[in-house]
């Protein structure tokens, strides 16, 4: 009689994340990941052809992560790319090593920065789409200077140089929409 799978691999998925959050993902490995699952790194390879097979499948629910934090984000201006921004700024603050993992890795399985910003939802599409609406003439070129503004502040939450609250935040970023603009 064949020994019954108690692992599965949303138990390993979800014990990688718990890592991922706390740790980084350079704290996600083999045994310790079976650690945290309760499990030998049997199971772990019984499921994953190795370990970046699941660091592959780990992006992808951080990336989703983002995406349900983005969503989920109260929206407070019509101002484009100022509530994508704050919520990019913010989720570096609450959530530094899934940010990390997410839009600071050097291996972001086949994505651009873009892509992952934009994700299914089509983010910063409505955004560049809301912009030419209010008049904005070239809306792609306004975006990315924005998304530089927007990423050199959500780094330096990382670092501890960004002490912003969010009030002024939303000012800064639509203070430098119309700059921009």
């Amino acid at each position: 009689m064949a020994r019954k799978e108690t692992i599965t691999r949303e138990d390993l998925i979800k014990a990688a994340f718990a890592i991922l959050q706390d740790e980084g993902i350079e704290q996600v490995t083999a045994r310790k990941l079976a650690a945290k699952a309760s499990c030998s790194t049997q199971p772990i390879f019984r499921i994953y052809k190795n370990m970046e097979e699941l660091t592959e499948e780990l992006f992808g629910i951080a990336c989703d992560f983002f995406h349900s934090y983005y969503e989920d984000f109260q929206r407070q201006t019509v101002t484009p790319f100022v509530n994508l921004g704050q919520a990019y700024i913010k989720f570096a603050g609450e959530y530094k090593r899934i940010f990390e993992f997410i839009f600071l890795s050097s291996e972001r399985f086949g994505r651009s920065l873009y892509d992952l910003v934009n994700g299914n939802g089509g983010y910063v599409s409505r955004e560049i789409h809301a912009a030419t609406s209010q008049g904005c003439s070239n809306a792609s070129e306004l975006f990315m200077k924005m998304w530089i503004f927007i990423h050199g502040a959500a780094c330096m939450t990382l670092t501890g140089d960004y002490d912003l609250s969010e009030a002024e935040t939303m000012q800064m970023l639509k203070d430098a929409y119309h700059s921009f603009r």
